[in-house]
């Protein structure tokens, strides 16, 4: 059912995707937290700053904020590669969901945990660091997969501006009629089952990870 002639050009467009996701992933991931972070924050222009960021982010379409970033900034300031431009509009669209993500999970730790390591004389870094934060992971690891496997999918939104991932490869397939529409789209359709699933899996796998981490009380001897 699928030739040679098919699944090279959806290997191509699957490793872009792939690269996509892994990029825009480390710069959301890293958005979430800082935003996450900022939202608690005793500064209220800080805290105000990072609202509008959020609201922006969580209020405007992820097709609209790709094309300005792809065909509008370049008007007024640097101008970004397809693969770039696919990165920072999707880093950025998933640090806004995150940043609630990181601030829900950030508060529900335990007052009385916050409250034992200032008995212990601990800095405020070292409570987030050894204390706060990784019993807090365990609580956004899996809205944090779900996050991932939205931002996964948007990265088809990428082949509106030419970048050649896997959806723009089965466009081109069917626009040169290499296979008939519907064997090039069932294709497609099982990698992106299967890539997802791929995350689904390490999301679960760092779940348990770390939830065994806790466990065995690893935190509580590096804060001892």
């Amino acid at each position: 059912m699928f030739d040679a002639d098919l699944i090279q050009p959806l290997m191509r467009g699957a490793r872009v995707t792939i690269q996509l996701t892994f990029l825009a992933a480390l710069l959301g991931t890293a958005m979430s937290i800082l935003s996450g972070l900022v939202s608690l924050s005793p500064f209220a222009p800080l805290r105000a700053v990072n609202r509008v960021y959020v609201d922006f982010f969580r209020g405007t379409s992820a097709i609209v904020q790709l094309f300005w970033i792809f065909y509008a900034l370049p008007l007024v300031g640097p101008s970004l590669s397809p693969l770039m431009a696919g990165v920072v509009t999707l880093g950025l669209n998933m640090g806004s969901y995150g940043s609630e993500v990181v601030r829900g999970a950030l508060l529900a730790v335990p007052a009385g945990q916050s409250e034992a390591t200032v008995a212990l004389n601990l800095t405020g870094f070292q409570r987030m660091r050894y204390v706060i934060f990784p019993q807090a992971v365990v609580a956004m690891l899996p809205p944090y997969g779900n996050l991932l496997i939205e931002l996964f999918k948007g990265t088809a939104l990428v082949s509106l501006i030419t970048l050649s991932d896997l959806t723009f490869a089965g466009q081109q397939l069917r626009v040169f009629g290499a296979q008939s529409t519907t064997v090039i789209f069932t294709a497609v359709l099982i990698g992106y089952f299967l890539m997802a699933l791929v995350i689904t899996q390490l999301v679960r796998l760092a779940e348990i990870v770390v939830s065994r981490g806790l466990e065995t009380g690893r935190g509580a001897r590096r804060v001892t």
